[in-house]
């Protein structure tokens, strides 16, 4: 059913350079407290002249000045830690949390984004859905590495029919009713749900459309077949814990993406559940081909530091930051 691509280990060392460097958002103003007198003594003392005010009252402490938000997000210590978790802050835009983490002890991560700060695009791979012609090609590339905060794979080859692809007005291959869809608007936010009925949402134009097989949580409850392997891919040598991955939404707007290298279906279902969703699409599965990365700045000077998410995830070749064959989405800065 499916097809292994190259692959390369993530480069975790060096996350170091990530997490130290990058100038975050802005820091809070620096405030002070000038004393006053009680209310009795302003009354019953006369007031000093001038002068003598002048040589006894301390000068007031000037604000200091606001620093100007960094042009690219910053990747905290937190993001390079293996321990099981509940979600901890791990990026951070203009002084504000952009993506929590969690690693439970299973091995399954999970990535909470914030949709007022960070935005969804879905690339096209080389190969699928082809290199040329796409808003988002197969590598991160220009001003969104300068907003590059997250990245992880896309669904199933397409030649598995399991779904359909859309990208600015162009098709790779048709949409179908009824298929869980992760739908990007114009506006930048994305939405999680069955195409025809709960997505996309009447009179929003549409940016982008990723399908892949029917929704694996839906009204915040997992599919009845969870226990049914074939339902959700081939998994290479029948097993029945391959590496596996989805994306989901919260009834608060977040999105949530799963990823792990030892997971059944209910497993990563449960992790899903487990951090609220109410809706999710499976992606792409197997160990080549599952994997996520959090990228540190090097406070903007040197290359992209990219952070694997999944604990001793296999990883592909070039990060996202180089040509990959296959769909896959990043999560940049708003």
């Amino acid at each position: 059913m499916r097809r292994i691509c190259g692959l390369a280990a993530g480069v975790a060392a060096a996350f170091s350079l990530a997490a130290c460097g990058g100038g975050g958002g802005a820091t809070a103003r620096a405030s002070h407290t000038q004393a006053t007198r009680p209310l009795s003594v302003a009354v019953t003392e006369p007031p000093a002249s001038s002068s003598a005010a002048a040589k006894t009252r301390p000068a007031a402490a000037k604000p200091k000045p606001r620093p100007a938000p960094a042009p690219f997000p910053r990747l905290l210590p937190s993001a390079q830690a293996t321990q099981p978790t509940a979600f901890v802050p791990v990026a951070q835009w203009d002084g504000q949390t952009a993506v929590w983490e969690a690693r439970a002890a299973s091995g399954v991560a999970l990535l909470s984004f914030n949709q007022k700060l960070v935005e969804l695009h879905l690339h096209s791979g080389s190969t699928d859905a082809g290199s040329t012609g796409w808003r988002y090609g197969p590598e991160i590339a220009g001003s969104e590495a300068l907003h590059l905060i997250a990245a992880f794979n896309g669904g199933f080859k397409f030649t598995t029919g399991s779904g359909g692809f859309m990208s600015y007005g162009r098709v790779a291959v048709p949409l179908r009713a009824g298929l869980g869809s992760i739908v990007t608007y114009a506006d930048g936010t994305s939405d999680v749900g069955s195409w025809g009925s709960e997505v996309p949402a009447r009179g929003r134009p549409i940016a982008s459309v990723r399908q892949n097989l029917s929704l694996l949580i839906d009204h915040g409850v997992a599919a009845p077949d969870t226990g049914c392997v074939s339902c959700w891919g081939t998994t290479l040598g029948g097993v029945l814990d391959p590496a596996r991955s989805a994306l989901g939404i919260s009834a608060d707007g977040r999105l949530i993406w799963a990823g792990g290298e030892h997971l059944t279906v209910a497993a990563l279902a449960q992790a899903l559940l487990s951090a609220r969703v109410v809706r999710a699409v499976e992606l792409d599965i197997n160990p080549f081909w599952v994997n996520g990365y959090l990228y540190g700045h090097r406070g903007g000077h040197g290359p992209l530091a990219p952070v694997p998410v999944v604990s001793g995830q296999n990883g592909i070749s070039g990060e996202y930051l180089t040509p990959w064959s296959r769909d896959f989405f990043i999560a940049v800065a708003r």
